[in-house]
């Protein structure tokens, strides 16, 4: 059962979308009348993602690698084209890296979950927000995680990596706030997703020891949240953060 909330009319841009989290939203938004964008660097898995949830011109999809600033703003040109505006930018786009000590960790594997999880949104944010401003309105999401808040041992890169989304959140929500466009984040524990086979079993169960509710949250919980902060409902709430611990969150 899910509430109602109307999008319709709204373009929103979804990265990381052909699976997981990332699908689940972009599958949320079509049902609340959204057109949805779908970006991905894999580009089968956009396809198959966009034969998957159908709605015929309300998807369009932009291959792209969130890292690089050339190819974000292609992306931005191309869903312009396909979808003729831009109101909401949900930064999903993510991996968790692989498991170690920091002192164990190598430079590569550092730099790849930084650059991926918080410069991409950055870059995102930069190439979108000048349409948002054109327009005089939007709603940017960013999927943080509770590591962000706490730290998990095993995945430096990972929890530094989301507590600069959550201080990016929190700095473009102050900038943009007389602006009409609202940026807000949320906090998930593990949901499950495919992102789990990137952990090793001790890490899995390290993070499902942490939550109270003492089960793994899923896509659509995720997504019913995404949903709710990209409409006009949501109006008096920026640069903040939304838990979605199952208990976890402690502050």
């Amino acid at each position: 059962m899910s509430t109602a909330l109307n999008l319709n009319q709204r373009v929103a841009i979804v990265t990381g979308a052909a699976r997981g989290i990332g699908y689940a939203i972009a599958e949320r938004l079509l049902k609340e009348g959204a057109a949805v964008c779908l970006w991905d660097i894999d580009e089968t898995a956009l396809n198959e993602a966009k034969a998957t949830l159908g709605h015929g011109d309300r998807v369009a999809l932009a291959q792209v690698d969130v890292t690089d600033s050339a190819s974000v703003e292609a992306a931005v040109e191309k869903t312009l084209h396909s979808l003729g505006k831009i109101d909401l930018l949900i930064n999903n786009a993510g991996i968790a890296g692989n498991n170690a000590k920091l002192w164990e960790m190598t430079p590569s594997d550092w730099k790849r979950v930084i650059d991926i999880n918080l410069t991409g949104p950055f870059l995102t944010c930069r190439a979108v927000v000048p349409h948002l401003l054109k327009n005089g309105y939007g709603r940017i999401v960013n999927i943080a995680s509770i590591a962000g808040k706490e730290g998990n041992p095993n995945a430096s890169h990972y929890s530094a990596s989301k507590a600069g989304v959550i201080a990016l959140t929190k700095s473009l929500g102050k900038e943009l706030a007389t602006s009409n466009i609202l940026v807000n984040c949320i906090t998930p524990a593990v949901i499950e997703t495919d992102i789990l086979q990137q952990c090793t079993p001790e890490h899995v169960q390290y993070m499902l020891s942490k939550i109270p509710m003492n089960r793994f949250g899923q896509k659509h919980e995720a997504a019913a949240l995404v949903a709710w902060l990209c409409s006009e409902d949501c109006s008096f709430t920026t640069g903040a953060v939304f838990d979605l611990s199952g208990g976890r969150a402690t502050y």
